[in-house]
């Protein structure tokens, strides 16, 4: 593993705690996970191919049939030691995760997406040292899988990082909300503020331009792809909390609509599209001492409706979902507030 530093973070405002790890699995037997409980897994859940080492703040994708996973917050020996660079590869060949060429540089909650053929990482945060971990970035990279190197990708407009970043309308990028640095700092946690931003890359001259912006300002968020059109739900803002907004963008017609919010407020949830409708999973809270949310909902947009399902065997938030071969991938985060018990875990959800 790849580390910019490492240091010992007291608290992220609240958002950031003491990491108490779980030792690492390489490619232990699933349902060894589940030793520690008396209770089955619930109902539609199986354990997955644990990750080679607990992490958090991350944001995989699916790309030439295989999942990828690079970044994020990483921990060793209890705690929180700061972003990595290392990029694995899970593909549904029983070799469980393997590495892939790693970043250029390490950082937390960058985005990854696949994108016209090509896998992309755009924006984060990079932490050059222990007075500038939240340093946000609007660069990213481009693997060229023939020889292994990442290049560099379009720049953002702007410093961004926690956004939704999604694949919508002919050879577009969509890349929305999230947190940008309020003004000229930029290193710390408090710099940063909520966004409506939603930039648009377009494949075909590889430049960025203006959408019409999210109607909510929120980090934390997550979303898929619906028929064509760009589901957000949950995330938070600084000044508001968790919320349970739900919004849907049409790119045919650059425009939003409201749809039926969750029926619970969850911010740094994850979420994926399977069957055509909307999985949300975990997320957390900093009221009443905070906490992680073990719940999951499904979201048909036929009936504009949500409904509970099985909740998480693990709850966790900070967490991946990424969909392959008809079932959701529930990757790594933590499983308490903040960095408390950064997780090596992956679940799969079958329904």
């Amino acid at each position: 593993m790849q580390n910019s530093l490492k240091f010992h973070p007291s608290r992220r405002e609240a958002c950031l705690g003491l990491g108490a790890a779980l030792a690492a699995a390489a490619c232990a037997a699933p349902e060894s996970l589940l030793a520690n409980g008396p209770e089955p897994a619930p109902k539609g859940w199986s354990m997955g191919d644990p990750l080679p080492f607990p992490v958090q703040e991350i944001y995989p994708c699916l790309h030439d049939g295989a999942i990828h996973l690079a970044g994020g917050f990483i921990a060793e020996a209890g705690r929180i030691t700061g972003p990595t660079a290392a990029h694995h590869v899970w593909r549904p060949d029983g070799r469980c995760w393997q590495p892939a060429p790693a970043l250029p540089a390490a950082r937390h909650h960058p985005h990854l997406i696949s994108f016209a053929g090509r896998l992309f990482v755009i924006g984060g945060f990079e932490s050059p040292s222990a007075e500038a971990i939240w340093q946000a970035q609007s660069t990213g990279w481009i693997l060229d899988e023939a020889s292994g190197n990442w290049q560099a990708a379009p720049e953002l407009p702007a410093r961004s990082a926690e956004a939704v970043l999604l694949v919508g309308g002919t050879g577009l990028m969509h890349f929305m909300g999230g947190r940008s640095p309020a003004g000229e700092s930029n290193a710390s946690w408090q710099d940063q503020t909520d966004q409506t931003h939603h930039f648009v890359l377009d494949a075909t001259d590889g430049r960025w331009r203006e959408a019409a912006p999210c109607p909510t300002a929120r980090n934390s968020a997550s979303g898929a792809v619906i028929d064509g059109r760009l589901h957000i739900v949950g995330g938070r803002s600084v000044a508001g909390g968790n919320t349970a907004v739900h919004e849907v963008y049409d790119p045919a017609e650059d425009r939003w609509r409201d749809a039926a919010p969750m029926p619970q407020a969850q911010g740094g949830l994850a979420a994926a599209e399977l069957g055509g409708k909307l999985y949300a999973f975990g997320g957390e809270f900093f009221n009443d001492g905070g906490g992680v949310y073990p719940e999951a909902w499904v979201y048909d947009p036929a009936t504009d409706s949500w409904a509970a399902i099985a909740p998480m065997p693990h709850p966790r938030h900070g967490l991946g979902a990424v969909t392959l071969d008809g079932a959701i991938h529930v990757i790594g985060g933590a499983l308490k507030v903040g960095g408390n018990e950064t997780s090596e875990i992956v679940e799969i959800y079958r329904g």
